[in-house]
């Protein structure tokens, strides 16, 4: 770590929120494009965004909005109110399938009745809270599919639908493949949400 890193490492931990947030201080927060921001039983978490990894987000997106009708949408890194109690839970899932009336307008912040599907594409820095406490939240809320998109050794996506409360393994893609939701056929190709563009050919 260089020590301009540090000098801005103490900064912030020095303006760290020092009480449970409640939803309208979260709402207060200053837009942050660098680093993915949610709130846990009130206290704020923060974790880095990897270039690639911001990639791929804004690409999973991109391709699955392609083939959605216009009453579902496919939004990357919207607010998902998991629990607006005290103290309240938000989290900022990395690509999220929604209907009804929050996907036609394009919310930026909506609640697990709106989600058709959650997908969380796992990075170093997120796998315990993608594979375990996300699962069992997104489960608890009530959303029908959760998908993971694993990255480190190769492009795999897990699929879970949602039976009794919890969640069952559906399917594990990887390459081209159509997956289906709700009645949707959704194409996608895995190997280009993080290829890297060669000189004059196209991704």
């Amino acid at each position: 770590m260089t020590r301009s890193s540090s000098a801005e490492l103490l900064k912030s931990v020095e303006y760290w929120p020092n009480h449970l947030l409640t939803i309208e201080e979260w709402s207060l927060l200053p837009e942050n494009n660098r680093h993915c921001r949610e709130l846990v039983d009130g206290v704020l978490v923060v974790a880095p965004q990897p270039p690639r990894h911001q990639l791929a987000v804004w690409r999973l997106a991109a391709q699955l909005e392609r083939a959605l009708p216009r009453r579902v949408a496919a939004m990357a890194r919207i607010e998902l109110i998991i629990d607006d109690g005290t103290p309240p839970t938000v989290r900022v899932p990395d690509v999220l399938i929604v209907g009804g009336t929050a996907g036609a307008e394009h919310a930026t912040r909506v609640r697990p009745g709106d989600v058709l599907a959650a997908i969380e594409i796992v990075s170093p820095g997120s796998r315990r809270v993608d594979r375990v406490m996300k699962f069992a939240e997104y489960a608890a809320a009530g959303i029908g599919h959760y998908w993971l998109l694993e990255t480190e050794e190769s492009m795999r996506l897990l699929t879970h639908r949602l039976r009794d409360g919890r969640y069952l393994p559906t399917g594990e893609y990887s390459g081209q493949v159509t997956l289906g939701l709700d009645g949707l056929d959704l194409p996608l190709d895995l190997d280009t949400l993080t290829a890297l563009r060669t000189s004059g050919v196209p991704v």
